[in-house]
């Protein structure tokens, strides 16, 4: 009897941490104002240097030429599933493509932006930022 008790809390237990350990991820997400400076709009033109289309957020890497120096930025956008509700896929932007990212600036001062408007150089826009958050209206 106290085999099968116990092992009935073995697989209770394994299913309660089955349930809770996918929503572990949601308590770690920050808000866009908590890492961004929604005072600081910043307009970066450039080439796509990476493009990492993964959850939680998809990114893009930019080399932007600014002063002679050349330096690399990190866009953050909305995730994939997002991105594909707006028409957005894995072949909307490529390596090499001539952008221009309009977002806010790191508060740590870092080279990140969360991007809220991407426009190709023909003037297309491939992809327009996550609803209004509660800061500033772009």
């Amino acid at each position: 009897m106290q085999i099968r008790y116990a092992l009935f809390a073995v697989v209770i237990e394994m299913m309660v941490l089955g349930l809770t350990l996918p929503v572990a991820p949601a308590f770690a997400h920050h808000s866009v104002s908590a890492e961004f400076d929604l005072s600081k709009r910043i307009t970066l033109e450039g080439r796509v240097t990476k493009i990492e289309w993964m959850n939680p957020h998809v990114y893009l890497y930019v080399d932007v030429n600014a002063d002679g120096k050349t330096s690399n930025w990190a866009c953050e956008t909305a995730g994939p599933n997002t991105l594909a509700r707006q028409g957005w896929s894995r072949s909307s932007l490529k390596i090499g493509d001539r952008i221009t990212v309009v977002g806010y600036k790191a508060r740590d001062g870092s080279n990140v932006a969360s991007a809220r408007e991407i426009v190709l150089a023909n003037g297309r826009k491939v992809f327009v930022g996550s609803p209004y958050d509660g800061g500033p209206q772009p």
